[in-house]
């Protein structure tokens, strides 16, 4: 019997970080056209929070999702809830985010995507045995916009982005794997989706939030393993952003697959998919297998 999807927020009341000036109308919208298909968006996101779906059959893993939206909504169902039924049918949790956007007026703005991806993290994490899952085959996953919420939490899962309140915070950060769905990586001018960058770092940053938010700079030989998907033919955000962080992690000796499709275009999840782009999600599971497999193998 498939368990019902559960809205947990990420932070006890009171504590959000950054949030006590921030007074904000949460609101749900519908972009869809079609009532027999949903493309929902969350906006004015104040209570960020983790929607749950437990495998039935669980094997231990879990992904975190980051759905995309170009930091000025969440776009939940095509880049979150429609992965669910097709990762829980192989044993994998899924946790969709719902994140906080660095423009809504929260303090310390460049800082508060990876917030809520932290405390996400930490809070499967101090679930594990309650949903049956392994805390050392935790991932995070994201599309576009929530490509970089990804590839921050990957690359700078170290940064104290808030300071601990409570035992969910004693969890580590660190993702098992990573995997970015043609996502916002870079903040060079040539290269970056505009307004994502104009949202996360605002009029004037300062060189170094440009640095620390362009992360291709970010990568270690500590960077969890990574899968990036893509489409050639995304005008919306250049391909050279996976291009430049797939690049670093060679440098690091991070394990990585990348698979550029000659067509989709920008946000196709996985209702819009195109060609042999339909075949990510295979792909992704089998690439997480090998991972898998090649860490039993180690730990032997």
């Amino acid at each position: 019997m498939t368990q019902t999807p559960l809205d947990i927020p990420l932070w006890p009341p009171g504590h959000v970080p950054g949030s006590q000036n921030v007074k904000l109308t949460e609101q749900t919208i519908e972009r869809s056209h079609s009532p027999a298909q949903h493309d929902r968006a969350w906006i004015n996101i104040s209570v960020p929070s983790l929607t749950t779906f437990i495998a039935d059959k669980p094997n231990g893993c879990a992904i975190i999702i980051a759905p995309g939206g170009g930091y000025q909504r969440v776009v939940f169902d095509k880049e979150g809830f429609d992965l669910a039924p097709i990762f829980n049918a192989k044993g994998i949790s899924v946790f969709v985010l719902k994140y906080r956007l660095p423009a809504d007026g929260f303090a310390h703005r460049t800082l508060v995507p990876l917030q809520d991806a932290e405390r996400a993290i930490r809070l499967v994490r101090s679930r594990a045995s309650q949903w049956q899952l392994n805390p050392h085959c935790i991932g995070i996953m994201g599309f576009s916009a929530g490509g970089h919420v990804a590839a921050n939490l990957a690359t700078r899962y170290s940064i104290k982005a808030y300071p601990p309140i409570d035992r969910i915070d004693e969890q580590p950060t660190r993702p098992d794997f990573a995997a970015l769905l043609y996502p916002v990586i870079t903040m060079n001018k040539h290269f970056t989706h505009q307004g994502t960058r104009e949202r996360l770092l605002g009029d004037t940053p300062t060189e170094a939030q440009i640095h620390d938010n362009a992360l291709e700079t970010q990568v270690s030989d500590d960077t969890p393993p990574t899968f990036i998907a893509l489409a050639n033919d995304d005008h919306a955000v250049n391909p050279m952003n996976s291009v430049l962080f797939y690049q670093q992690l060679l440098r690091h000796h991070v394990p990585a697959e990348m698979h550029i499709f000659a067509r989709s275009g920008h946000g196709f999840g996985v209702r819009n998919a195109k060609g042999n782009a339909k075949q990510w999600p295979e792909l992704f599971l089998n690439w997480l297998r090998e991972l898998q497999r090649s860490a039993t193998t180690t730990s032997d």
